[in-house]
């Protein structure tokens, strides 16, 4: 702007600020300006690395307003507010107005508070601005600048293209060919140009600016069917964008201005003479087709049918359609050409032009003024006419539709009110009549108000003289008539159905209180018969007299429950005294339950013939208990003494087998006398088993008489003989101990004593602890130390080889006889072996077989182990393996 003093920029900008901001209010306009100015601001924004979405929001808290303008200028602004409340975004838009201001531009009505609010007519109006002073304003093409330098800069471009006539920023460029030339021009090779249609506007359009936006870095800023369906496009959306082709051709552009100066003076004064002869031309025929066309349009003549009048219509509507829209762009283009040559005329300091007498703009608006006026009037009556005739007609069409609507809802009403459906209904089925009819009845009077219309429009077609009003009048008559005739019918139909409802309610509250007391009195009398005939097992007298009881007091409640029968069987009787009196048709049976009074009479007979057999099975059944109650004493008695006495001689034979007194023979004796005491009891087992043989007979599980089962009995009387057969045994092994071993009466009696002292719990056996305290108190030398616990542990696996963990007294015996028998066999069989052996520690197996009989050298081979010594000899027989094979590892 340097080259610029402030008055000029004031000068341009003045129009430019005055834009029409009612116009930004068209739908069509303001969505190509958002897009536009939305696009093109982003094409400097995307250089700060961001963008906006929203052109209206994106801007009111300034900061991006601030940064685009710091982009598109070069230029730092004042450091903006980073706070979120009003007033700071307010700062910030103030310091972007200012900067704006700064740079010569006047803001017309466009205040921070407006942006910051969101006001879209003041943004877009901003946003033009700066367009205008930092995209536009600096244009310059031949001495014409801003605007005019633009478009004189696309007229220049695009002038070699066949198709192609810019003259301004708006309808131009609607057919695309504008902007594919500007790109043809300048890179042939991006666009086919001569493949493009004419009539293919959108195809043309998404062309350019595809390849303007892959090719040319130029963002896409409008929509081609925005630009197509709008009749006359944003221009300051289109200047927008076609200044960012100039800027990115503006290279290309300097090398063309030279050689295009110098034809400018020869085309100027061709093209200024042909806008001549064009306008003198142009205003001639769009005044003679005004003067024919103004008397057509003031024929008045009405016509007397709808069709006639609906042609003249449609005759209007093809002169609007067809006839003036070209006219109309005649004269738009008029204007423009004039405009266009006085502005070229001055621009080359050349005369303005003067039309003839009769053509200039203003005889033409003249003409065309009055050619409106005609033509509002015309329209204007053109429909008065078609409303008084549409009216007549709608009223008439009207009638016949609601006529027919009416008449088919009512046809078979009458046949249905006058059915007699409800005769045969149940309850349930007649309250669904009634709310049907109740329906019914809303329907009819909710069609109270069309009969009321089809009246009204009756009398209405006859107040305007209707042509058809007599058949219009006997429809309406007879409309009403059939109406009258639905009323009474629907009050005599509900009537009937009320009655019904009535009678059948009294019947329901009968057949449901049947019910309530039947279903009880039916469960109790299948109850009566299911306990009556139920099979009983009882095991006791107690259970049979319960039964019995329990059964008396049944038959005590019979005679309330006949009572109860006859009420039930009275309630059937009055609901048929009902369906008799008033001739009600019963379409079924109780609905609440299905017993009937002849079940409930079948099943109380039923009661009354199983109540005999029942106090026959009870008595029968008590005589059998009362056997069975015999039979439990008489076993009970007899075991009650045979168990005790079981138990007695069990712990007899205990205590004889610990406190054996006297010499073995005589306890044996004794013993066996004892036996044949208890063998002689075995009468009175048989006896009880006899009687236990009785009581399985009669399925008796139990006695409260005894305890003692037969099982108990049986296995207390084998133990009993098992006990003292095993304790005769003992003393018997006693007896085969003492006299191989040498032991004295004297040695028996001490180890028994020694053993019963021990044996402090009475078991017949000592514990590992027991049994070393015993030993220790015959004098066995048995230390704590761990030479003694390996000695006793020796001698415990003597005694209790299968490790029980415990010592029998006949184990016992058995290893106090061992331990003090007679040892010179041993050593005399020893003194043998050293004889063989002489001076060697050992004998061969030779010697041993020639010495000894076969079976017993051989026994002691097998048992044997080979000599191990330092003058070891194969087939030797050691001292030591011989005497641990004859004696075992104690007599080592």
């Amino acid at each position: 702007m340097d080259h610029y003093d402030s008055q000029q920029t004031n000068d341009y900008m003045q129009p430019e600020e005055d834009w029409d901001r009612d116009l930004l209010l068209d739908p069509a306009w303001e969505k190509q300006q958002r897009k536009t100015f939305t696009a093109w601001c982003n094409s400097h924004l995307r250089k700060a690395g961001t963008q906006i979405e929203n052109i209206e929001e994106d801007f009111r808290d300034g900061l991006k307003l601030m940064l685009l303008l710091e982009v598109i200028s070069g230029e730092r602004l004042a450091k903006p507010e980073r706070g979120k409340m009003r007033v700071h975004k307010i700062s910030n838009v103030n310091k972007a107005l200012d900067f704006i201001a700064s740079k010569g531009v006047k803001l017309v009505s466009i205040g921070a508070e407006e942006i910051v609010d969101g006001n879209v007519k003041m943004t877009l109006g901003m946003i033009w601005t700066i367009i205008l002073r930092f995209a536009i304003q600096d244009i310059s093409v031949e001495e014409t600048s801003a605007k005019e330098g633009l478009l004189l800069w696309c007229q220049r471009k695009t002038a070699p293209y066949k198709n192609v006539n810019i003259q301004n920023f708006h309808i131009s460029w609607k057919d695309g060919l504008g902007f594919c030339a500007l790109i043809h021009r300048h890179r042939p090779e991006l666009i086919d140009y001569g493949k493009l249609r004419k009539d293919d506007p959108l195809t043309n359009l998404n062309t350019a600016f595809d390849v303007a936006e892959k090719y040319l870095d130029i963002p896409k800023m409008l929509d081609a069917e925005d630009i197509v369906g709008t009749a006359r496009p944003d221009e300051k959306a289109i200047m927008t964008y076609v200044s960012s082709f100039y800027h990115a051709f503006s290279g290309a552009q300097k090398a063309e201005t030279a050689a295009n100066r110098i034809c400018k003076v020869l085309a100027v004064n061709q093209e200024n003479e042909q806008l001549m002869e064009d306008y003198e031309k142009l205003a001639s025929d769009l005044l003679e087709w005004i003067r024919r066309t103004i008397p057509w349009l003031e024929n008045r003549v009405p016509e007397n049918t709808m069709h006639a009048m609906q042609q003249k219509l449609e005759d209007f509507r093809d002169y609007r359609r067809l006839h003036k829209p070209p006219k109309v762009q005649e004269k738009c283009q008029l204007e423009i050409n004039f405009n266009t040559l006085q502005t070229k005329l001055r621009l080359s300091n050349r005369p303005a032009f003067m039309p003839s007498e009769g053509r200039m703009v203003s005889d033409i608006n003249n003409a065309w003024g009055c050619l409106e006026q005609v033509e509002k009037g015309y329209e204007e009556w053109l429909l008065n006419e078609i409303r008084r005739l549409e009216r007549l007609d709608h009223l008439a069409e009207k009638f016949r539709q609601k006529a027919s609507i009416h008449e088919a809802w009512t046809d078979g009403k009458e046949a249905m009110l006058r059915q007699k459906d409800y005769e045969t209904a149940t309850l349930s089925e007649i309250k669904a009549l009634l709310k049907k009819h109740e329906a019914f009845e809303s329907d009819l009077a909710a069609h109270q108000d069309r009969v009321e219309q089809i009246a009204a429009i009756a009398q209405e077609l006859n107040e305007l003289d209707y042509y058809d009003s007599p058949s219009v009048n006997a429809r309406c008559q007879k409309i009403c008539d059939q109406w009258d005739n639905l009323g009474a019918l629907t009050q005599k139909r509900r009537e009937a159905l009320e009655r019904t409802e009535k009678l059948l309610e009294t019947i329901d509250q009968l057949y449901l209180e049947y019910a309530k007391r039947a279903a009880p009195f039916n469960n109790w009398m299948e109850g009566a018969m299911e306990d009556l005939q139920d099979t009983f097992i009882v095991h006791t007298i107690e259970e049979i007299q319960g039964l019995t009881t329990a059964h008396e007091q049944f038959k005590a409640t019979l005679p309330d429950a006949d009572k109860e029968r006859l009420a039930i069987l009275g309630i059937h009787n009055e609901v048929s005294k009902i369906v008799q009196t008033y001739h009600v048709n019963m379409a079924g049976t109780n609905p609440y339950t299905t017993i009937t009074p002849q079940e409930i009479n079948g099943k109380w007979d039923h009661v009354r013939q199983l109540v005999p057999r029942r106090d026959q099975a009870l008595t029968e059944e008590h005589a059998r208990q009362q056997h069975n109650e015999r039979l439990r004493k008489q076993f009970g008695a007899q075991a009650n003494v045979i168990g005790p006495w079981i138990q007695t001689k069990m712990e007899e034979i205990g205590r004889i087998s610990i406190e054996m007194h006297g010499t073995l023979e005589d306890q044996l004796s004794h013993l066996r006398q004892y036996e044949k005491s208890i063998v002689n009891y075995k009468p009175k087992i048989d006896q009880l088993e006899g009687d236990h043989q009785l009581i399985q007979e009669a399925l008796i599980f139990d006695n409260k008489h005894t305890n003692y089962t037969m099982e108990h009995i049986r296995v207390g009387w084998e133990q009993l003989l098992t006990t003292i057969a095993r304790t005769i045994n003992e003393v018997e092994n006693q007896i085969l101990t003492r006299d191989a071993k040498g032991i004295s009466q004297e040695q028996m009696s001490e180890f028994r004593a020694s053993f019963n002292h021990f044996d402090r719990d009475h078991s017949g056996t000592l514990g590992p602890e027991e049994f070393k305290a015993c030993l220790i108190s015959l004098g066995y030398d048995i230390g704590n130390d761990p030479q003694g616990e390996a000695e006793f542990a020796r001698i415990m696996s003597i005694v209790d080889p299968n490790r029980l963990g415990v010592v029998t007294f006949q184990a016992f015996i058995d290893f106090m006889s061992r331990e003090t028998a007679d040892t010179d066999t041993a050593d005399q069989v020893m003194a043998s072996f050293k004889i063989l052996a002489g001076d060697k520690n050992y004998i061969t197996v030779d010697e041993l077989r020639r010495e000894l009989p076969p079976d017993q050298a051989e026994y002691c081979i097998a048992r044997m182990a080979p000599y191990t010594g330092p003058d070891a000899v194969p087939g030797a027989l050691d001292y030591m393996s011989f005497s641990t094979a004859l004696y075992g590892e104690s007599d080592l």
